[in-house]
């Protein structure tokens, strides 16, 4: 080789490796989101500055490969609900194979990224299709026995809750060995297939009869020793709803953090605007309880997330003073999907600072994929996606979604942006 290609050779070698991103970041940076065995706070708090939800992802919800693209793009790591199984138990099989396929992939796009899988509160007939496996058995010290779960026996003995979200579907007793099983071989299989995060969900309905926390911890302790010999990075990631503002049993937090939704105020006289504010019904913010974490440090107050949550459409969708946590008649997400994109854009902008500043323990977790009811329009889902022939009912707020967290630092005193 003579020395001028010599020379093109060795520039462009120099402009390939070592102008490449990973090399130009900032050194502190690459290492923000490293852990193993369990996780710093500073540590929890970069993943939770880049959470968004992406509500069955990995159970077939939108493109695979263009939310992959759009989660790389935003640059998200803390990927929230991305296997989020609400009842069907009868599928839970299919579903795990389906997702032992596709959670490679978003690892091989980025290895950094924390999957997040969900075991909820619902449990429906349905469960009693699936076979207990030996080693669920083995793990919770039962006798092994060829048999399916049993739906009867997860329910609260007195009839609590049964068929709380219809016929057949209830809410599991926390307390009932049984339950115990299902949420150990549930938190299990998540593991082995590369998720590092469970969102269980409304906790505070499970509980009724483990007020002190003796069963919650129980379950969480084997689910987390599961972890620590077969999690990806031998650690497990745990949240769940709290209204109560947080689940502890003798100064110890049984979470890792804690996640609510935003409960998003309407504003009247100003059709279809709504603003945050401390203290609107049950909001989480200035009220997260603290403690020792599970991975042995102290807080006053345990990090959070807030989201813009799901559960469904009123009466009067699109009218103001129906009460209580409705915003203009609307669920949260279902509010914010029917927004013009300009105003969604400036109000994801105002919720991370207003969260940020309010409250320094709290972190908004970005809308991405998630289930909405509207009427209005008609949209039976929330893609952030921009707009694409994989998506073609994509809202386009990725783009607002990266530009925050791009301008990672937020803005004191934020006000409500106008519709």
């Amino acid at each position: 080789m003579n020395a001028r290609l010599l020379h093109a050779f060795t520039a462009s070698l120099f402009l390939t490796v070592f102008l490449h991103p990973a090399f130009a970041a900032d050194p502190a940076a690459a290492s923000r989101y490293k852990f193993d065995g369990s996780m710093s706070r500073e540590v929890l708090e970069a993943y939770l500055s880049r959470a968004v939800s992406v509500e069955g992802v990995f159970n077939g919800r939108g493109d695979l490969t263009d939310n992959i693209r759009m989660l790389k793009s935003t640059g998200a790591k803390f990927i929230g609900r991305s296997l989020c199984l609400w009842a069907g138990e009868a599928n839970f099989l299919k579903n795990l194979e389906r997702a032992k396929e596709q959670v490679p992939l978003a690892h091989k796009a980025d290895p950094e990224m924390i999957l997040q899988a969900c075991i909820f509160e619902i449990v429906t007939t349905a469960v009693d299709q699936v076979p207990v496996p030996a080693w669920a058995f083995t793990a919770l010290g039962l006798p092994v026995e060829q048999r399916n779960f049993r739906y009867a026996a997860m329910l609260y003995p007195d009839g609590r809750r049964k068929d709380h979200w219809r016929s057949g579907q209830s809410v599991p007793d926390v307390s009932q060995t049984e339950t115990k099983l299902w949420f150990f071989y549930q938190g299990a299989s998540y593991i082995d297939l590369g998720f590092e995060a469970i969102h269980l969900g409304q906790t505070e309905l499970m509980n009724g009869n483990d007020k002190d926390l003796k069963h919650y911890s129980e379950i969480l302790g084997l689910i987390r020793a599961h972890a620590k010999k077969h999690a990806r990075r031998h650690f497990l990631v745990c949240d769940s709803h709290v209204p109560s503002g947080g689940l502890v049993r003798e100064g110890k937090l049984l979470m890792d953090f804690h996640a609510f939704p935003l409960r998003i105020k309407e504003v009247p006289e100003r059709p279809e605007e709504a603003i945050l504010q401390v203290g609107h019904t049950d909001a989480i913010y200035g009220r997260s309880k603290g403690g020792l974490t599970p991975s042995g440090w102290s807080c006053v107050q345990l990090p959070y997330l807030v989201e813009l949550d799901n559960w469904g459409v009123s009466r009067t969708p699109g009218k103001a003073g129906v009460g209580g946590i409705w915003v203009w008649g609307h669920d949260e997400i279902s509010w914010f999907a029917r927004q013009p994109k300009e105003y969604r854009a400036a109000w994801l902008r105002y919720a991370h600072d207003w969260v940020r500043t309010t409250d320094t323990n709290g972190f908004l977790q970005m809308p991405g994929s998630r289930t909405v009811r509207s009427p209005l329009d008609q949209r039976p889902w929330y893609f952030a996606n921009n707009p694409s022939p994989a998506v073609p009912n994509g809202l386009g707020d990725e783009e607002a979604v990266r530009a925050v967290w791009a301008d990672d630092k937020p803005r004191p005193n934020p006000k409500p942006p106008s519709r």
